[in-house]
């Protein structure tokens, strides 16, 4: 059986990709706990890694791991991968974003279509494998940090706002190992990627997604606005300037307006999947 009938055979793939801060949780994750932790209130940490930053001509990312590795030590508590795993249970969520995932999937089962969840964080992954979601993921792309005797001492992984965009390849050829560059470079007909560009959603709340929106949408996927109640002025510009096709409040729970949105995409989605592939099928084989 050819690479391309393959697909029509198996369940078209649906990929949701999440930024977690302020998108998934109410605010940077590093303020539930960690910072309080440092002796410190989250303007004064923001304010310090933003100086640093402008002192030393950083990358910003790069800056706020430092400065968490330097806060930690000077409180005398060295950050460990234990303590920023255990940040992850204070995490607050918006309002139905702990029921979404097993609604979402079991909607899709009913749709017929396979759904896979991802983040696209440039937020910390231990704190995210802490929390009471992350077992929902696929894959968690975000900064992490390289431990030695038990402590953090270098980044492990950065994740900024436009290399964010490397994973949504990776997810499109199905090349998830973030060591495995070849696979990624090597030219693949659309035919043959485990998930099609039309067959993602972005979901992100502020500039920082923009490079993982316009992709996305430019591709023939689908990015959604996120944002805070009241605060609607935040994402309204990424809906003028056409970075994404809808914004919503932050709002996961049955029946809200992302909730009725998401699936209806996964309704049409594999439609749009079937319809590229018969093209591609009516082809002549060379």
């Amino acid at each position: 059986m050819t690479t391309e009938r393959s697909h029509i055979m198996k369940k078209p793939i649906i990929a949701i990709m999440y930024d977690f801060d302020k998108t998934l949780c109410t605010r940077d994750m590093q303020e539930y706990t960690f910072i309080p932790s440092v002796g410190m209130e989250p303007h004064e940490f923001w304010n310090h890694t933003h100086d640093v930053a402008t002192e030393e001509t950083m990358d910003n990312i790069l800056t706020y791991m430092y400065c968490m590795v330097e806060k930690a030590r000077q409180s005398g508590n060295p950050l460990t991968r234990e303590s920023l795993v255990a940040c992850g249970k204070d995490i607050e969520y918006h309002p139905g974003v702990e029921g979404w995932f097993e609604r979402i999937n079991r909607y899709a089962e009913e749709a017929g279509v396979q759904v896979e969840h991802y983040v696209l964080s440039s937020g910390l992954k231990e704190i995210i494998e802490g929390t009471s979601i992350a077992k929902y993921f696929k894959r968690i792309y975000a900064c992490e940090f390289l431990y030695k005797d038990g402590q953090a001492c270098w980044p492990k992984m950065a994740v900024n706002y436009t290399n964010k965009t490397q994973f949504v390849y990776r997810i499109n050829k199905g090349v998830l190992d973030i060591n495995n560059d070849a696979d990624l470079n090597n030219s693949r007909p659309d035919s043959e990627k485990r998930v099609f560009f039309s067959n993602m959603i972005y979901i992100g709340d502020g500039l920082t997604d923009v490079p993982c929106m316009k992709l996305v949408k430019q591709s023939g996927g689908h990015s959604i606005a996120i944002y805070s109640q009241g605060q609607q002025h935040k994402a309204a510009p990424l809906l003028k300037h056409e970075r994404v096709d809808w914004m919503f409040e932050a709002d996961y729970t049955e029946g809200s307006e992302l909730d009725n949105t998401m699936k209806l995409l996964l309704q049409q989605l594999p439609v749009a999947q079937n319809f590229f592939l018969s093209l591609v099928l009516s082809q002549p084989v060379l």
